[in-house]
């Protein structure tokens, strides 16, 4: 039996350029498609690091600023212990007898006004501030409305009478001012003493 070998034209040697290009654009197309891949895994990568990096800063951010907090205001539970002192000294002031002709009594008076005075300025070093409100009007957020006595020189709100002083302590409010307002011309409008 005898093999016929049958050449298509198509597969003669004068078509193998045509082949050559066939596959060089095929391997083209699939180079393409693999780098239009990895580009697209790249752009999710620095999308994926650009978020970790911000994510990263904002914690560092939060952490600062914690960090800050805890400093200022890390005197704050022994700045309340400390207001029950300051407390006693302005009742003992205020209690003590106004007539000095006894050298004892004006030694003694002198002593705690000194007392006083060097403890206020300690809290102040710390960032304590005493809430001086008398003239000012009521501020819910500050002070708390013990009562309302009449005061028609003054508009309803004011603060006439400050019963027990309020402090800050940098920002925030550490002790709420303990105060009296005035009620106003009767007729007039209630003050809203609600927070």
């Amino acid at each position: 039996m005898t093999k016929i070998n049958i050449q298509n034209d198509e597969d003669g040697p004068e078509h193998e350029p045509e082949v050559a290009a066939a596959e060089a654009n095929a391997a083209a197309a699939d180079y393409a498609a693999r780098i239009a891949e990895l580009e697209k895994q790249l752009a999710e990568m620095k999308d994926r690091a650009l978020r970790e990096m911000a994510d990263a800063e904002n914690t560092r951010k939060r952490a600062q600023k914690e960090r800050e907090d805890i400093s200022k205001y890390a005197v704050g539970n022994f700045a309340k212990e400390m207001l029950a002192i300051a407390d006693n000294f302005s009742r003992a002031l205020a209690a003590a007898p106004q007539d000095t002709s006894d050298p004892t009594v004006a030694n003694l008076l002198t002593g705690l006004q000194a007392t006083e005075r060097q403890l206020q300025a300690t809290l102040e070093r710390f960032g304590v501030k005493k809430i001086e409100p008398v003239g000012e009007m009521f501020d819910p957020h500050f002070h708390q409305v013990m009562m309302e006595v009449d005061a028609p020189d003054q508009p309803p709100g004011t603060i006439v009478q400050v019963l027990q002083a309020g402090y800050v302590i940098h920002d925030r409010l550490l002790r709420e001012a303990l105060v009296a307002v005035a009620k106003g011309a009767p007729g007039t409008a209630k003050l809203d003493t609600s927070a």
